[in-house]
């Protein structure tokens, strides 16, 4: 639900009437991930996506009655063999979707951070005794929480507990707890939804290639920051779609800033002065991703020089360079979707072969588990 929190945040401010669809578990061959969602007003006004198109106007219809009945429900899509024009995903797979009225403040609260910004997990019962479905809490990072699961203290800390870890890791997700707050008892399944940041990019060298990297990188949901030491060529006038530009020696800035698990280092100025520095130093950092520009030749010596800066073997492994896949590319734009396309594989685990002929899994990302068989409606407490 909160890929869409913008605009369901301004439904609320509004006081429009809605309800929301949120996908809370796939198998197989599903086409959104846990957390992604549909939404539709009083006036038939729908926002957002569930299955790209396979089940959207069943899902419609739910919601359309939880604005009448004010009631949540969970529901299982999945493809029919018996009768192939039957309501579900042709693809294949299986999901499980949470609709649920727009209302209550621990709603509308996550909404708001969401969409300015702020880290923040909403925790939804999506599985579990009837009158609990649909119940939700919101854990900010320092801990603090609003909302709760309706005299259940040991299930509030715990669940509060588990949202807070899968914030700082950035993931969405489900956890079954037993609903005394243990690993027994009658079980409890919980949607987690992080709302975090979006993840760094950071493209060293004002270079072409950079300019149609940084494009890429803002068309797939990265802040894209630019730094160069050169002011002459690190201007607004040349890279007017990137979030940050900065003049600064690259290994100085990276010393400077912000990186965590998710930043991506795109170094593409193939000049030892400054890439040794920098790669040195951004070996040795926790970040998701790290490529280096050049010929073999130019990797070679580079790799060289690093070694002679004490950088070690287990660190240079870690180094993609020459940087990107292997497309054939050759104008900036080519190689900048060389580029992206290595970081998307290496983040999600794709191995960068053609589909076509291959018996290796489309999607990568491992599914949470389905829970139980799809709850029956009730009314929501959050």
């Amino acid at each position: 639900m909160l890929d869409i929190a913008e605009e369901l945040h301004r439904w609320i401010a509004r006081g429009r009437d809605a309800a929301v669809a949120t996908v809370v578990a796939v198998g197989g061959s599903a086409p959104r991930q846990p957390g992604a969602a549909l939404a539709v007003d009083r006036d038939g006004t729908a926002i957002g996506s569930v299955s790209g198109g396979c089940v959207e106007g069943a899902v419609y219809e739910l919601c359309r009655q939880a604005i009448e009945d004010g009631r949540s429900v969970v529901e299982r899509f999945g493809y029919s063999d018996e009768d192939a024009f039957a309501v579900g995903l042709t693809c294949g797979g299986v999901i499980d979707i949470l609709v649920t009225p727009l209302r209550g403040p621990v709603l509308a609260e996550a909404l708001e951070a969401a969409a300015a910004g702020r880290a923040a997990a909403l925790a939804r019962i999506v599985a579990g005794p009837r009158e609990m479905l649909g119940r939700a809490m919101l854990v900010r990072p320092d801990g603090s929480v609003e909302g709760g699961f309706g005299g259940h203290p040991d299930l509030d800390r715990t669940v509060a507990g588990e949202a807070r870890a899968m914030l700082d890791a950035g993931r969405t997700g489900t956890v079954e707890i037993g609903a005394d707050g243990s690993r027994c008892g009658e079980p409890v399944t919980v949607l987690v939804e992080s709302s975090v940041p979006a993840p760094r990019m950071i493209v060293f060298g004002a270079v072409d290639f950079a300019a149609a990297l940084v494009k890429v990188g803002v068309f797939l949901g990265y802040h894209v920051t630019v730094c160069d030491a050169r002011p002459v060529f690190a201007t607004r006038a040349r890279f007017p779609d990137a979030d940050e530009i900065v003049v600064e020696w690259p290994h100085r800035y990276l010393a400077s800033t912000e990186v965590d698990a998710r930043t991506v280092l795109c170094v593409l100025t193939h000049d030892a002065k400054f890439d040794v520095p920098l790669l040195r130093a951004a070996l040795r950092l926790s970040v998701a991703y790290i490529g280096a520009m050049g010929s073999r030749r130019t990797h070679e010596d580079r790799e060289r020089q690093l070694r002679e800066a004490g950088v070690g073997e287990a660190e240079l492994a870690r180094l993609r360079s020459p940087i990107g896949l292997d497309l054939g590319a050759r104008t900036p734009e080519e190689t900048a979707l060389s580029i992206a396309a290595e970081i998307v594989a290496a983040r999600r685990g794709g191995s960068g072969a053609a589909l076509t002929g291959a018996d290796t899994p489309i999607h990568h990302d491992a599914p949470p588990a389905l829970p139980g068989p799809a709850a029956n409606s009730s009314d929501p407490s959050a």
